[in-house]
């Protein structure tokens, strides 16, 4: 018998025995333990790439791909509706053109900031020690005038898009070119990083989230040739501002996973995605879009919440500076209307390729423009240009060349309102750490009671309260996303009353809450130049370490800073206004414009193409039956951020 047989023959015997033992158990009545069926755990589910779809949705520009994508689909974020009644008043949403631009005090403000740009141009040397010789608008206004525009083909070969089929909707596109005597109204969803909600048509946030539902979806099955019915095999990652409106964000959520239909979503801020996108795990990110311009410092993937900044000027704010100084110097194309959309893409155009920001480029040059409209003949305009193509990118810096009167300018990150469907927010755990702050108040009076030297401890332990209350703005103030400082200043309120009584401390917490609501009031209508606000956020960080890393590593994203010399010029000027104590400490302050070469405007999606790679984002999912069952709540538990 060989070894292998005798091993069974074993076996087979103690199976035997097993079960004679088991018949005697039986017979005498002794209960085994039932032992619990194992539980599998549920297997680890492998995301693949090609089936995360990554969106970043900008003011004016929309980016959506696959996260396996090089580069994403980029399409102008409008919309173009048909009117439903013939006879309707057309609407069209403003592009160039803003609210605070025309009060008796523009002008001026207009030309007080032109001084200080042109005192600074003139105050910085070049590169070989000699300062520039200022270049003043009617030279170039001279020749200007006598420009007649050359006529380059009789047919500009640019059409209207065609409706005749009558389209209920266009988009991208084919939405900028639709004909201004069809019935269409125009709407661009987003404004200034937030949903564009105002008191015109379309504007109510139900008509917004319509139009963003249409164009991603249209965008996904035109572009990316995935039929709607197939998003439920697919996950979405979606980009939203440093500084949220939490509601509109819960809206947005719910639309992506319950109307269009992913079946999980992650929610990521800008800031942080930027970071990832450009392999640097830690820096002060500065985002210049078309609408806005947002700060904020990021640490290993956690955005800074206090040094969160929000400017309300951007790209298109330089465009528009640019076509005044154009003006100032007799520019040729006299038909050009702010108003008039195909003449702003081509404002648009002109600043991209004329601006810069390089201090050695001076004196009268002579540029060539086209002009290509539909029904109209081609022309080749001659344009002759000194000193307004470094002017008007430097609004930037001097934000009161804008001209903006009477808008609030500047945003921080503030505490939210509330949620009803969110009973566990921050109101909640504020509201039971007060309690639990009272409660060792009171035992804590109590045993200063029995000793001499009570007195000191409780008014101690009334300071530490305040300190509470206090912590909010530092100057910049903990505060923007949802719903204003007012929100904050009640909350603060009401937490003070609970934590000191009433009685002791109203006055102090008033005086203190007025006293905070005056400075934000005063910041908020404020327009901060890029370079301070860069320095401001930094200083709100929290230690010197933090700082330090930041100023070593200052991240340029987003479209409306993309100028020749941008990374000496801002450089300069952060080296030369930072605090002397740092200067000390930072070995080298750095500007990155372009990491590994890549287009600024797409860092921060090539961010959230690599977010859907990494092997930590599998806990961060929102699935679309966790939604469905438990709302925005899972934003709380899931996003990488503090909701």
């Amino acid at each position: 018998m060989t070894q292998a047989e005798k091993e069974q023959d074993n076996g087979k015997d103690k199976e035997k025995e097993r079960d004679r033992e088991k018949e005697k158990e039986q017979q005498r009545g002794v209960k085994r333990p039932i032992a619990p069926p194992a539980i599998p755990e549920p297997p680890q589910e492998q995301i693949q790439s090609n089936f995360v779809v990554v969106i970043h949705p900008g003011s004016r520009t929309l980016r959506i791909g696959r996260a396996t994508d090089t580069l994403p689909v980029t399409v102008p974020h409008v919309i173009a509706r048909r009117h439903k009644q013939s006879g309707q008043p057309r609407y069209e949403d403003a592009w160039l053109l803003r609210e605070g631009l025309n009060k008796p005090e523009s002008n001026e403000q207009r030309q007080n900031g032109l001084k200080m740009v042109d005192q600074a141009i003139w105050s910085k040397k070049m590169s070989n020690g000699v300062r520039r010789t200022p270049v003043s608008a009617d030279q170039a206004r001279a020749y200007n005038c006598q420009i007649r525009p050359a006529v380059l083909d009789s047919s500009s070969r640019v059409k209207w898009t065609n409706t005749t089929h009558h389209p209920p909707y266009l988009v991208g596109e084919e939405a900028l070119y639709v004909n201004p005597t069809d019935c269409y109204n125009i709407h661009w969803p987003v404004v200034r990083g937030q949903l564009n909600v105002h008191a015109g048509p379309g504007g109510s946030l139900t008509a917004v989230l319509a139009d963003l539902e249409t164009i991603w979806s249209h965008v996904i099955q035109k572009h990316l040739e995935i039929p709607l019915k197939d998003l439920k095999y697919y996950r979405c990652i979606l980009l939203v501002p440093d500084i949220y409106n939490r509601q509109h964000i819960k809206e947005v959520v719910n639309m992506l996973l319950l109307n269009i239909g992913f079946s999980a979503i992650i929610v990521h801020q800008e800031s942080v995605c930027a970071t990832f996108g450009s392999g640097l795990s830690s820096a002060c990110v500065v985002d210049v879009g078309d609408q806005k311009t947002s700060i904020c410092c990021v640490e290993d993937g956690v955005s800074h919440r206090n040094s969160r900044l929000c400017l309300a000027y951007g790209g298109s704010d330089v465009t528009r500076t640019f076509f005044w100084l154009l003006q100032r110097a007799g520019f040729p194309y006299r038909d050009c209307q702010l108003s008039n959309r195909l003449d702003c893409q081509l404002l648009q155009h002109l600043k991209e390729t004329f601006c810069h920001l390089d201090q050695d480029i001076s004196g009268l040059q002579d540029h060539e423009f086209q002009t290509r409209f539909p029904e109209a003949p081609a022309l080749l305009y001659q344009v002759r240009l000194g000193d307004e193509k470094l002017q008007a990118p430097m609004g930037l810096f001097y934000p009161t060349t804008f001209g903006i009167v009477g808008q609030k300018m500047s945003s921080l990150q503030f505490r939210s309102q509330g949620d009803s469907e969110d009973p566990h927010d921050e109101h909640y755990l504020l509201a039971t750490q007060s309690k639990q702050d009272q409660s060792s108040k009171s035992a804590a009076d109590r045993k200063a009671i029995s000793r001499p030297s009570g007195c000191l401890e409780g008014e101690m332990s009334s300071q530490g309260g305040t300190g509470d209350l206090s912590d909010l703005p530092r100057s910049c103030g903990s505060g923007g996303g949802g719903g204003g400082m007012q929100g904050e200043t009640e909350l603060g309120a009401a937490h003070g009353e609970s934590l000191m009584g009433a009685g002791e401390v109203e006055e102090p917490v008033s005086a203190h809450l007025s006293r905070k609501t005056a400075i934000m009031s005063q910041f908020e209508s404020k327009a901060l130049g890029l370079d301070k606000a860069v320095l401001h956020s930094i200083d709100c960080c929290a230690s010197d370490e933090t700082k330090r890393k930041m100023y070593s590593s200052i991240l340029v994203v987003g479209g409306g800073l993309m100028f020749h010399g941008v990374q000496e010029f801002l450089l300069h000027r952060i080296i030369n206004k930072m605090p002397p104590s740092f200067r000390r400490l930072v070995d080298n302050v750095e500007v990155v414009t372009r990491p590994k070469d890549m287009d600024p405007r797409l860092i921060s999606w090539k961010g959230g193409a690599v977010l859907a790679c990494l092997d930590t984002t599998q806990e961060m999912w929102i699935h679309q039956r966790e939604w469905h069952r438990f709302g925005v709540r899972m934003l709380r538990e899931r996003a990488a951020f503090v909701w």
